[in-house]
């Protein structure tokens, strides 16, 4: 019965957290919205395709608990339930780390797809955190995936480079390649949104970033200090106390899930905007 079971189970979701530029807050934006999937008892592993940096296990509290990585995996070294970390305070939240010690040539497509294949079977959902660029390690993260969420900023170079890993999402990944396959399922997600700066012209709109990627809008995450403070102690900012941002992300979720929510933002005077350009968007 139970083997009958697992073999009707859905295979699970590939979504990639991806963005061209650094520092736009996207392993911050995996850790969110991995603990955000698990909170709705969703089976969820975040992956770490950073090779060489690792910074996934920190900002998720579990750099301590790492023996084995994706690399000793894919290379055979370990066994995938053996460097698969449960998070302590989630059930349903696993990570699965890097290496510091390895280069991204380590990565490879063959080595990638039987380890994510392997997962498809046993979760929800897989996140995917990215590299920043367009190099090898950023395309073998986007290389399977079903989804992706591009993080960037509102700023000129963030949402430039963001256009040119859209460009990658639909020219170099398997459903690209594969004749009458589904495009990755693309949508942006905001990060570090300031509306006084806006206002005052230093950063760019909503409505400017939209027109530039044309995909939809999955959510607004405002500059804020809980992200910060959250990741410093190793807590996704979902699971902190409660915040401006880390209601954002929950809101991103629902919306990465299919359910209707309307776009909020504290600090912005124009109500309604959000909600009619995620109607555009989607």
């Amino acid at each position: 019965m139970t083997a009958e079971l697992k073999k009707e189970r859905p295979m699970g979701r590939i979504v990639t957290i991806t963005s061209g530029k650094g520092g736009v807050g996207k392993t911050t934006s995996s850790a969110a919205i991995g603990a955000a999937l698990a909170k709705r008892g969703l089976k969820t592993v975040v992956i770490d395709f950073d090779v060489g940096l690792r910074n996934l296990d920190m900002i998720m509290g579990c750099e301590r608990r790492v023996v084995f990585d994706f690399i000793n995996v894919i290379q055979g070294d370990a066994k995938l339930k053996q460097a698969l970390i449960r998070d302590k305070r989630l059930d349903t939240l696993y990570v699965l780390p890097t290496s510091q010690t390895r280069d991204k040539d380590s990565l490879t497509l063959e080595g990638v797809e039987a380890v994510l294949e392997e997962l498809r079977g046993e979760f929800d959902y897989i996140l995917c955190d990215s590299p920043a660029g367009i190099e090898r390690g950023a395309q073998l993260a986007m290389h399977f995936a079903d989804e992706a969420v591009v993080v960037t900023n509102p700023e000129v170079s963030s949402v430039r480079d963001s256009d040119r890993v859209l460009g990658l999402l639909n020219s170099r990944t398997k459903r690209a390649e594969t004749e009458g396959a589904e495009p990755v399922k693309a949508q942006v997600l905001l990060t570090r949104y300031d509306a006084a700066r806006v206002g005052k012209g230093e950063m760019m709109t909503v409505e400017d970033v939209l027109e530039i990627l044309a995909v939809p809008l999955l959510g607004i995450v405002p500059e804020s200090q809980a992200v910060l403070k959250a990741s410093n102690v190793g807590m996704p900012v979902v699971l902190d106390a409660p915040s401006a941002a880390g209601a954002a992300y929950e809101d991103a979720v629902s919306r990465l899930l299919g359910e209707e929510v309307e776009m909020r933002l504290a600090g912005e005077r124009r109500p309604g905007i959000f909600q009619r350009l995620f109607g555009r968007g989607a």
